[in-house]
């Protein structure tokens, strides 16, 4: 009786084995393969050489740049006129895109700006995201915003233009850091965050599970949650879906 029951208690152990080893995994690649998770670049297939253009959503004012930043990248961007002149406001609109895909895939939104609301749009391309160059990482990710807002700061037809930051979940995070680090030039007149987190690190436990546990050893961290209240003298605007299938 004894045998048997070891015997049952041993393929119990095999599911819960599993489980674990599963999780070690997944762990083991998130501390050290973590950028590669947490910034999918390649997801979809093509999303680093198939990127749409403006033109394939009835886009015609637009011009394709390639931004040089400070520490040797070259960033993929889109900059749009708005199409109906008689909307035409003060107003460009730097917009970061969410994780995945790329700026092409956002286009849709870009038009509803530039048609609808008037706006002038500058859609950035993270570094190692669709043509930009380089590997990104949280750092890089910051020099890259400020480079695009550097960008609208010193091109001559945009001087004097009401700067709205637009931040789609992980650009969320981006515009959220590069807005208390610039809120004193007293030039970005508004933030749109749409379905952003408030840190890597509390993101980790609902996007990967088995992995909760190594959530404070993350070294990308994005700590949104910590730098909102810096910014005091700009408003801003939450969007949120209730079906958000990443972020809680």
């Amino acid at each position: 009786m004894s045998s048997a029951m070891q015997t049952f208690l041993s393929y119990l152990r095999v599911p819960v084995l599993a489980s674990s080893g599963i999780a070690a995994v997944i762990s083991g690649l998130l501390y050290f393969k973590q950028n590669e998770i947490i910034y999918p670049r390649n997801v979809p297939a093509g999303a680093r050489t198939d990127v749409p253009k403006p033109s394939q959503f009835g886009i015609t004012d637009f011009e394709e740049l390639m931004i040089p930043t400070p520490d040797g990248e070259s960033l993929s961007a889109f900059f749009i006129r708005p199409s109906n002149k008689q909307l035409t406001k003060n107003t460009t609109l730097l917009m970061f895109h969410g994780n995945a895909g790329n700026i092409g895939y956002r286009l849709p939104i870009a038009r509803i700006l530039e048609e609808d609301m008037g706006c002038n749009v500058l859609m950035l391309q993270y570094r190692g995201y669709g043509l930009s160059t380089g590997t990104p990482n949280e750092k890089g990710l910051m020099i890259d915003a400020q480079t695009g807002l550097d960008y609208i700061r010193r091109r001559a037809e945009l001087r004097g233009t009401r700067i709205v930051l637009y931040g789609q979940s992980l650009g969320g995070a981006v515009s959220i850091g590069l807005a208390s680090r610039n809120q004193k030039q007293g030039d970005i007149a508004g933030i749109i965050l749409e379905n952003t987190f408030t840190s890597i690190r509390k993101l980790i436990p609902s996007a990967f599970p088995p992995a909760r546990y190594l959530a404070p050893l993350c070294h990308q961290i994005w700590p949104s949650e910590e730098t909102l209240p810096q910014i005091t003298n700009i408003p801003i605007l939450f969007l949120s879906g209730l079906k958000d299938e990443i972020v809680p």
